[in-house]
This record gives structure tokens, C-alpha cells and sequence, in this order.
């Protein structure tokens, strides 16, 4: 048997299925239906409202945007932070200017590579080269 410490609580419990103990995993399934139930009847609440008005963390809420079990089309101002620069998104983990910015980092520091590579393979050129003809003139 598995027993770990509970990351949520600190509360030492068998591990199984999830990386939470079941009071933790209860009282997060009672969050989420406290969230869904308020945005049942008030689909234009924003993270903050939704915060406020249940007492169920942003970060919380957040989780469950993530995971896809709160619905951001139900829920037109409904927006979280992306992980890099904070600016609101609805999906995913970065919003399109640092998904951009990633993917041309991506794209430079592959060609980097790439260049270094064909550098190198032209330096080992002209060593061989110049030894070959080192090799020549000692003949002589």
C-alpha cells in the first residue's frame, strides 16, 4: 500500500487513484458544484464574482476551467490568466502572443542548432583538408 502525505491538507492517506486524500477530493467536488450551480444562474459572472460570491478559490476555479468541467462557452466574461504573462485567455495554458513567442524561440533556437551543426561539420572539413595538405608539402 501506498501512503503519502495529502499535497491539499497534509493528512496522511492511502494512494490510489488520485494525489489527494478523499475529504480533500470530497470538498473539491462540493466547490465545483457550488461554482456550477452560481453559474447556472448567473452566466455573465466573472472569475472574481464567481470567487467572491462561492468562497472557492480563483486558483480552484481555474483548475476546473483547465480541466474542461466548468464550460467557458456557458460563460461569455469567464477568463483565466495565462501561466506567462498573466493575460486573460479562455483556453489553454498561454495566451496567442506568448504561444507566438514560444514557437519563434522554438524555431530560432533550431536553426541555432542547425547552423552550429553545419559549422562544425565545415570545421572538421577543413581540418581534414589542411592536414592532408600539410601531409603533401612534408613529402617534399
Amino acid at each position: 500500500m501506498n501512503v503519502e502525505n495529502c499535497p491539499r491538507c497534509g493528512r496522511i492517506f492511502a494512494k490510489g487513484i488520485r494525489d489527494i486524500c478523499p475529504n480533500c477530493y470530497r470538498d473539491i467536488e462540493e466547490e465545483y458544484e457550488i461554482c456550477v450551480k452560481y453559474l447556472r444562474e448567473h452566466k455573465e459572472a466573472t472569475m472574481q464574482v464567481l470567487s467572491e460570491e462561492t468562497g472557492v478559490s480563483i486558483r480552484q476555479i481555474t483548475k476546473f476551467l483547465r480541466e474542461g468541467r466548468i464550460s467557458m462557452k456557458n460563460s461569455p466574461n469567464m477568463s483565466y490568466p495565462c501561466e506567462s504573462c498573466s493575460t486573460p485567455i479562455r483556453e489553454g495554458h498561454l495566451c496567442d502572443a506568448c504561444r507566438s513567442r514560444l514557437a519563434r524561440d522554438f524555431n530560432n533556437m533550431s536553426e541555432d542548432e542547425r547552423r552550429r551543426e553545419l559549422q562544425k561539420q565545415q570545421h572538421n572539413k577543413d581540418a581534414h583538408a589542411y592536414r592532408v595538405v600539410d601531409r603533401f608539402r612534408d613529402r617534399d
